[in-house]
């Protein structure tokens, strides 16, 4: 694993030199605990050893992180995907938007750090406790997603659709990320997140059978 490196997204020129300096502090933290987990496993790693490593104090570890958990799930993407959600053309299908700015947030992941993104959905799928914080983290992404699907829609984001279709979608991508794991990263992530916004556009595809061995139930 290398050393933390400065990202696109905290030399944004719109962000104050206050909230760059937060990012790379995250990034800084969140590198040294990839490099002891890869070096010794997740178990081992401890927020001491992260602490020193990332050349902070432990107390500034658990005000960017409250968990060690977190750190391995949090990354600096969250804003940016409702930025470019905000950004797409008003008179563009929603599912087009959204198609477009995943693939677009996945690959920027992928171009700055693929083996910080193997590990995390390597982790998401062997460690009990990243895939139970990873569930319970997901509300606060699903809030995010019904601002702009409301935004999008005219609709109110405290509406009972609104707030199934944002977290049926977060559900899927995180699935996403385990499958990913499971498959030893032999699929292309992007094609698999076109696939998920594929299965919440028109449900499961024709020509899957019943798990009874039954015919095809067609799309859902």
């Amino acid at each position: 694993m290398t050393a933390a490196r400065t990202s696109p997204l905290a030399d944004r020129p719109q962000l104050g030199l206050r909230e760059r300096k937060k990012i790379r502090t995250r990034r800084a933290i969140r590198a040294a605990t990839y490099e002891l987990i890869e070096n010794q496993g997740y178990d081992a790693t401890t927020v001491e050893q992260i602490a020193e490593r990332a050349e902070v104090s432990q107390s500034t570890v658990f005000r960017y992180f409250p968990t060690k958990e977190d750190i391995v799930l949090t990354d600096e993407y969250d804003s940016v995907l409702e930025e470019e959600l905000r950004a797409r053309p008003a008179d563009e299908p929603w599912l087009d938007s959204l198609r477009y700015v995943l693939k677009r947030a996945v690959g920027l992941s992928w171009s700055e750090e693929p083996e910080v993104t193997r590990l995390r959905s390597r982790l998401m799928l062997e460690v009990p406790a990243v895939r139970s914080r990873m569930i319970e983290s997901m509300s606060e992404t699903g809030r995010l997603l019904c601002r702009v699907i409301a935004e999008r829609t005219g609709r109110d984001p405290a509406d009972l659709e609104v707030r199934v279709y944002a977290m049926s979608l977060i559900g899927g991508l995180s699935e996403v990320a385990v499958y990913w794991a499971q498959n030893d990263f032999k699929d292309n992530l992007a094609d698999l997140v076109d696939r998920t916004v594929n299965v919440l556009a028109h449900g499961l595809p024709s020509g899957i059978s019943s798990p009874s061995g039954g015919p095809p139930s067609g799309g859902v």
